[in-house]
């Protein structure tokens, strides 16, 4: 009997539970994150600068564990149980952004939030990609990621309802994460299944980080991490929205942004990966990137408010077709013994770059202003189109 066609191909109870943990994780996320850098700059007196060095500084963090952990997720039988520990981790100290009353406080928590993030990635992505089929892999990454974007959209939302309709003032905001923050450990841990593996023999202790992952696979991590370079947090987006002087978003409105944003990346998660599964991973990601610099150069002389709402939407584009085509290239070129250490390695680039990037764009935005460090972006992001164009393969692997 022929095998059933790749959009007949279910993606299982792991697949549908994972997106079901990162919704619920992004709906307490997402009420905070939009807020964040206005509370930063209106409350606690913090320059742009600092607003770049909180979330460079956090992703960095979360990213050196990404690769810690995703090493030591092959080495183990058991995936689960690190995602569970980084998934309730972050659960628990989330809302405590809601009783920080200094910029270092702030720091402190959003770091230790990312923390957990930086345990439960590496291993959770491998996990999904240990559960699916080949052939819907970027199907299967894809609707992880629009689950998680769903996710997104409603944080927001139920952070202006509670903003402009009851009232709540944005600590009490910031503490009311606590709820779906549980309600996501709760469905990993009933809802999540391990996938059996035999943990790798660990023979005379060493391990090549290198040599098994592959030229190609080191290849495109290089270029990943030049993109990576130009793309700096997206708090510098909603500051360039609605902070002083700027495009003149209501801070109440800040939370409909971001959703209009998560909205579009959900709409697009799912069509971007089961496209990249037809016609490959590379043009998915080249097209994507163009889309950033294009957004970022336009952001940066962008001149009336409707303006912000405009490219806050097409922005939204370009995640959808880079989010999950990127995450099922790492599977596609790496064994599947590797794929810890590879989505680590993946998300290590991405977190190395975040820090320097953040600052870099800040101190631009503080000395030469926004437009500057906005078409800095763009450029780095139009140079490592180009350079996609020459690495990694063009159809995805089996």
């Amino acid at each position: 009997m022929a095998a059933d066609p790749p959009q007949r191909v279910r993606l299982g109870r792991n697949v549908l539970a994972l997106g079901a943990v990162s919704f619920l994780t992004d709906v307490a996320t997402e009420m905070t994150y939009p807020l964040i850098p206005v509370f930063l700059a209106t409350v606690l007196g913090a320059s742009a600068t600092y607003v770049g060095t909180i979330e460079g500084a956090a992703e960095t963090t979360a990213s050196l564990l990404k690769l810690a952990v995703g090493w030591w997720s092959d080495r183990m039988a058991r995936r689960k149980p690190l995602v569970l520990i980084g998934y309730t981790l972050a659960s628990v100290v989330r809302p405590l952004t809601g009783l920080a009353r200094s910029a270092s406080q702030v720091l402190a928590i959003r770091v230790t939030d990312r923390v957990g993030k930086g345990i439960r990635t590496s291993p959770r992505d491998a996990l999904i990609a240990d559960s699916v089929d080949p052939a819907i892999r970027g199907r299967a990454f894809g609707f992880h990621n629009a689950a998680d974007n769903l996710g997104a959209v409603l944080g927001p939302l139920i952070a202006f309802a509670f903003l402009r309709w009851e009232g709540l003032p944005l600590r009490t905001v910031f503490l009311l994460t606590a709820i779906p923050g549980a309600l996501a450990v709760l469905t990993l841990i009933f809802g999540v299944r391990e996938v059996p593996r035999t943990a790798p023999s660990k023979q005379d202790g060493k391990v090549d980080l290198k040599a098994p992952l592959g030229g190609r696979f080191w290849a495109y991590l290089a270029v990943l991490l030049l993109f990576t370079l130009g793309n700096s947090t997206d708090a510098f987006l909603l500051l360039r929205a609605a902070g002083p002087h700027q495009l003149g978003v209501d801070t109440s409105l800040l939370p409909i942004l971001w959703a209009l944003l998560n909205l579009v990346k959900a709409l697009s998660n799912t069509p971007g990966g089961i496209l990249s599964d037809r016609i490959g991973r590379k043009p998915l990601i080249v097209a994507g990137w163009l889309v950033y610099a294009a957004v970022y150069f336009l952001f940066g002389h962008a001149s009336e408010t409707w303006h912000a709402w405009a490219l806050f939407a097409v922005y939204g584009v370009y995640f959808g077709l880079t989010e999950g085509v990127e995450k099922a290239l790492v599977a596609d070129l790496v064994p599947q013994d590797r794929r810890g250490a590879a989505f680590g390695w993946y998300n290590l680039a991405l977190g190395v770059g975040a820090l320097p990037a953040s600052l870099l764009f800040g101190a631009l935005w503080d000395r030469w202003g926004a437009g500057t460090a906005f078409n800095f972006g763009a450029l780095l992001a139009l140079v490592a189109a180009v350079g996609m164009i020459f690495v990694a393969p063009r159809r995805s692997a089996a």
